[in-house]
């Protein structure tokens, strides 16, 4: 923690930029924990709060992408040739995988509330297909989101972060259901009213199909 603490304090958005950013592409660096601390730091002046946000959310989009093309060019041997560098077993890919393909799009914008998801789940995504576009829609939705919530966080909380994060870490998979939630409830309100524009004409020949 306190070399953490340094890095963001003596080298500030570059030092939380590097961290959230190699994160995405599975090394295992702090970047979440990082974001809290450089939030905290925007709570004594020392940083801007809107910039820690921006900068996280920046370099986690820029992170996942990379994985994502790592996963997508090298493919599943790629990954699992150099995973044991960053403790990623053949079983642990496994369980991304299965988790991925079951929830699909979704998953990648929960991925970032979820350790070993957040840290995996540009690669898998890349190396099981998944189309770029639909990816990078789900993943920067997630990142936004993700950023948000934790620069909030270390911004409101200030020296509380080590209770924090262990609250946090607690229930991410409470945190992660909150923003499917939100999320389906954005499609289905954006739906209802394209279908509300369209008029009851296009319903009735939805339903005909």
């Amino acid at each position: 923690m306190d070399g953490i603490t340094a890095l963001v304090s003596d080298y500030g958005y570059l030092g939380l930029a590097v961290l959230v950013l190699v994160e995405g592409f599975a090394i295992p660096a702090p970047g979440q924990t990082a974001v809290v601390l450089a939030a905290g730091l925007a709570g004594t002046g020392k940083l801007n709060v809107v910039g820690v946000g921006l900068v996280a959310f920046a370099a986690a989009v820029i992170g996942d992408n990379i994985g994502y093309w790592i996963g997508r060019k090298g493919g599943r041997p790629l990954i699992l040739r150099f995973g044991r560098y960053v403790r990623l077993t053949e079983t642990r890919l496994e369980r991304v995988e299965a988790f991925l393909s079951r929830r699909g799009s979704v998953v990648v914008t929960i991925a970032r509330f979820v350790d070993g998801m957040r840290q995996l789940g540009g690669l898998v995504a890349g190396a099981t297909g998944m189309p770029w576009r639909r990816y990078a829609t789900f993943e920067a939705l997630g990142a936004a989101l993700w950023a948000g919530t934790w620069t909030t966080a270390g911004y409101l909380v200030g020296g509380h972060l080590s209770e924090v994060e262990a609250t946090l870490r607690r229930y991410q998979w409470y945190v992660g259901a909150l923003v499917v939630v939100l999320v389906a409830g954005w499609f289905v309100l954006r739906r209802r009213r394209r279908h509300a524009l369209a008029g009851p004409g296009v319903e009735r020949g939805d339903g005909d199909s």
